[in-house]
This record gives structure tokens, C-alpha cells and sequence, in this order.
């Protein structure tokens, strides 16, 4: 059995607004959601901005009590995985809870929790350490909350392939509802590592970019001045169902999925193949299974995280698939205004994808002033484009060598 799916229902969490209308909105307006930090005290650090999720209200969302009892990455993965399934409108009472599942993604899981709580057990001992430390930190955590939420039985599990994570969870959940395995699943990333010890373990990296002085232009791919990533948090949900059921009930559709690709670099825990083979494998892979020529993909939402080998290594890794067609394709990195979500990132990704499609509108690379002499291609500079595409890919590549690749297209019954 082989089967269509679609999305069907979107939500999102991130520094550039708490629900899909306003972060649409900012992405497309070229706004920065990267900004100077307070939720944690960071005047020893040599990094002080990153991409924080303010004005997040969870006790408003959950009440108090379950508020407390749920890691931020929890927080936000239930945040934004109550809109998409608003959003598409489905009534999970309506169909059989084996039939209906969860897959999230999460680079890190629950570190808040595990901080936190090192804190209590180094100052006040063992016997002090929360009953609730375990379930908080759990990466599955996530996944496992949704599901109990909306009392689905079904397939329910958690990805960790680092900044993979969300992208390998849409496309894992892809296959379950391809397959016949399940009708419905909720999908995704979350992630929640402003921390000291998240802040600092990359700073320390010197993964990250240092321009405190102008956080907002901080995040800048395929730029000659880039100097690392910016730190961000956020979630972003997907609602993925069968095809022939949304039709049915007839639901919202943003788009359809068509291919999932992914491989390893198997060279370095961190640094990227600088050839981009693994990456060229899995986007290569994409398209095999969407059964695409190359030549068809109108954009692609790249990696793009603004470090200096991983820019190159996609730049190389697009020219090396799409060949004649890469000075063709338009590819923007909406991390340039979001900053780097790590295990969160896929999953908003693929919903800038959705809605690029809706919206027949391309979200711009912001801060492109001098480009990158080696990253010739077109990054859509600072101002976002008018366009009606028809097929999508979206790019993922996580620590550890993971690689990722979505394809997206417009769904036509």
C-alpha cells in the first residue's frame, strides 16, 4: 500500500511570534526575532543574544500545576502542537486512537529540567532531587505528553539526530501514514537549550556567532562576514493525515509530501563533509523517492545556518544535485531571522515550505550584504519574492553527520 499525505494543520512557537499569522508576517516583513537575552543571566558569557521565545505565558496555556510539571520543551512542543491540530481541524474522537500517532523531534530534550536539578542535588543533596526530574528531561517527553493529550494509541516516539531531529520525525511519520501503518500524526521538533550550560557548551564551540553589538544581524548565511550560528528555541508542529481522509472530512491542505531523503557524512562528529556529499545523498535521495527530476524543485528552504564550511558545504552539495539547475533554483535560509532552533528547526521549516505555498510567497535571507564569492547561488537577498512554486525541498543536517531532505508540493486531488 502506498499512499498520499498531506499537511494539514500547522502551529509554531519561535522568537518571531507565538502563533503562525504573526510569525508568517515577520518572516515575510524581514524582521529579526533574535534579540539580546534575560532568560538566563549572561554577563559572563562571551555570547549575549540568541533567538529567546518571549513573552511565553505557559501557566495561562496549562494552569499552574501542569505548567510545573513540564520542561520548557514540553511547554512549547504542546503550544505548538495544539494549534496545528486546531488548525487542520480534526476530531481525534471521530477516529480509532490505534490509527493516530506522534512522532516529535528534540536535539537535546528536556536540559531546563536537568540543570535545575543538578543545581538542587549539588547544593542540598540527593533527597532533595524533584520525582518529576526523569519525566521533564525524558526527550520523548514531548511526544509522549501530545499523545496523552489527545489519547492517541498509535505509533508514538521521539527522533534525536540533533539539528536533524524534526526533519528525520516529518519524515518518519511521512512513511508511517505512506505506508498504511497509521491515518494521523502529529510531528515535529521542540527545542529549549537557552541555558547556561547550552549557552556555554557552544559558545565554547566557538560555534556561535559574537556580535553582541548588533544581535539582530548576527545570523547572516551565505555572507562573507558570517561567523557562526545564533542560538535559538521554539517549536514547530506539523499535522500530518492520510490523503484520502482530509479530502473526506475536507480539511485544510497546505501542502503534500512527496519524497524524504536522508544519510550520513560519516567523516566528523561536528564539522560538516566540506564536499557536501552527504548532504547531496540525502536531497538526492528526496527527490528518488518523490520520483522528481532535479529540475522541477522551485525552492529550497535551505540549512543554511551562517558558518563558514556548512554554507559552502550545502552551496556545493546543491550544485552538485541540481546541477545546470542550481543558478535556477531560489533558496533562502530563514535562519537568518529566526536563528538556529537545533532539533526544532525541520519542523519550522517545512511549515515556511506549507505556507510558501499557500501564500505563493518566498521568505528572504535577511543581513546577505556581501555575499559569499563561493555561495553564488540565488538566496533570495533581504527582501522577501512573489512566487508561485509548485515543488519545495527543505534541508536539514544535524552534529553527528545527520542529513535530511523534504520535498513538498502543491496537492491536487
Amino acid at each position: 500500500m502506498s499512499r498520499r499525505v498531506v499537511i494539514t494543520g500547522v502551529g509554531v512557537i519561535t522568537g518571531l511570534g507565538h502563533d503562525v499569522d504573526t510569525f508568517w508576517s515577520g518572516l515575510n516583513e524581514g524582521k529579526s526575532g533574535v534579540g539580546p537575552v534575560d532568560l538566563i543571566d549572561v554577563s559572563d558569557f562571551k555570547v549575549r543574544f540568541a533567538g529567546q521565545v518571549r513573552d511565553f505565558h505557559p501557566d495561562q496555556l496549562f494552569g499552574p500545576k501542569e505548567s510545573r510539571h513540564l520542561d520548557r520543551f514540553v511547554q512549547f512542543a504542546l503550544a505548538a502542537g495544539d494549534q496545528a491540530v486546531k488548525d487542520s481541524g480534526i476530531d481525534f474522537g471521530a477516529l480509532p486512537s490505534h490509527r493516530c500517532g506522534v512522532i516529535l523531534g528534540s536535539g537535546i530534550g528536556g536540559l531546563n529540567e536537568f540543570e535545575a536539578q543538578h543545581k538542587i542535588f549539588i547544593e542540598r543533596g540527593p533527597s532533595r532531587i524533584s520525582p518529576f526530574t526523569i519525566p521533564k528531561l525524558m526527550v520523548n517527553a514531548g511526544s509522549g505528553h501530545l499523545s496523552i493529550r489527545y489519547g492517541l494509541t498509535g505509533p508514538v516516539s521521539a527522533i534525536a539526530t540533533a539539528c536533524a531531529s524534526a526533519a528525520n520525525a516529518i519524515g518518519d511519520a511521512y512513511r508511517m501514514i505512506k505506508s498504511g501503518l497509521t491515518d494521523v500524526m502529529i510531528t515535529g521538533g521542540s527545542e529549549a537549550a537557552l541555558t547556561n550550560m547550552g549557552m556555554g557548551g557552544f559558545a565554547a564551540m566557538r560555534a556561535l556567532s559574537t556580535r553582541n553589538d548588533a544581535p539582530e544581524k548576527a545570523s547572516r548565511p551565505f555572507d562573507r562576514d558570517r561567523d557562526g550560528f545564533v542560538l535559538s528555541e521554539g517549536a514547530g508542529v506539523l499535522l500530518l493525515e492520510d490523503a484520502e481522509l482530509a479530502v473526506k472530512r475536507n480539511a485544510p491542505i497546505y501542502a503534500e509530501i512527496l519524497g524524504y531523503g536522508m544519510s550520513a557524512d560519516g567523516t566528523h562528529i561536528t564539522a560538516p563533509d566540506e564536499h557536501g556529499r552527504g548532504a547531496a545523498r540525502a536531497m538526492s535521495n528526496a527527490l528518488t523517492d518523490a520520483d522528481l527530476a532535479p529540475a522541477l524543485i522551485d525552492y529550497v528552504n535551505a540549512h543554511g545556518t551562517s558558518t563558514s564550511l556548512g554554507d559552502l558545504a550545502e552551496t556545493r552539495a546543491m550544485k552538485t544535485v541540481f546541477a545546470e539547475h542550481a543558478g535556477k533554483l531560489q533558496i533562502s535560509s530563514t535562519k537568518s531571522q529566526l536563528g538556529h532552533l537545533l532539533g526544532a528547526s525541520g519542523g519550522v521549516e517545512a511549515i515556511v515550505c506549507a505556507l510558501a505555498m499557500r501564500h505563493d510567497m518566498l521568505p528572504p535571507t535577511i543581513n546577505l550584504e556581501n555575499p559569499d564569492p563561493e555561495c553564488d547561488l540565488d538566496y533570495i537577498p533581504n527582501v522577501a519574492r512573489k512566487s508561485r512554486i509548485s515543488y519545495a525541498m527543505s534541508n536539514s543536517f544535524g552534529f553527528g553527520g545527520h542529513n535530511a531532505s523534504l520535498i513538498f508540493g502543491r496537492f491536487q486531488a
